[in-house]
């Protein structure tokens, strides 16, 4: 494996971080033993900046390039962002019913028409006389009760690893 820069991160499928390396979690590093380092990264992640710096802690985060591309929002280097959960509100959903019909039909029926509820001739409890073979039902009902729900794409959880010495990057 070639040598990596000062402040390089690559992912790792191991869950340790290997000598001469530290996992992104976030822990804060004292400055007199990591001066390249703080060189480098400065507060960008955190920390006092007189004592301490900071990792990146890319602990249930994606990475993402700093800057702006075509028809995305700024983004700057250290800068956090997106939810691991969402709540959603009445005007984020669109408009819609929770309506459902039932078929003049024996309730036995393995497959009932267009896979609606078979109302049993004997009950009839979902049949309106005067709407025909398909009548509407009572209506569900509300739903939701302002639960967040999990906003994750699909992911492989992996460890994400800095470099603690290296080669001393030198801009281009």
């Amino acid at each position: 494996m070639s040598e990596p820069f000062l402040a390089e991160i690559r992912i790792f499928a191991g869950n340790f971080a290997p000598r001469s390396w530290a996992l992104c979690n976030g822990q804060l590093l004292p400055i007199a033993q990591n001066t390249a380092l703080f060189s480098l990264i400065g507060t960008t992640y955190g920390g006092d900046g007189r004592t301490t710096t900071q990792l990146p802690d890319l602990q249930g985060r994606l990475p993402m390039h700093p800057g702006r591309g075509p028809g995305l929002t700024a983004r700057q280097l250290g800068e956090r962002d997106g939810a691991e959960t969402v709540t959603l509100n009445a005007s984020q959903v669109p408009n819609h019913d929770h309506s459902a019909t039932a078929v003049d039909g024996l309730a036995r029926d393995s497959r009932p028409e267009d896979n609606r509820f078979a109302a049993g001739r004997a009950i009839g409890h979902y049949v309106d006389a005067t709407a025909g073979s398909a009548a509407a039902m009572t209506p569900l009902g509300s739903s939701g009760g302002g639960q967040a729900h999990n906003n994750l794409m699909p992911s492989l959880a992996l460890s994400y690893i800095i470099a603690l010495v290296g080669l001393y990057p030198s801009r281009s």
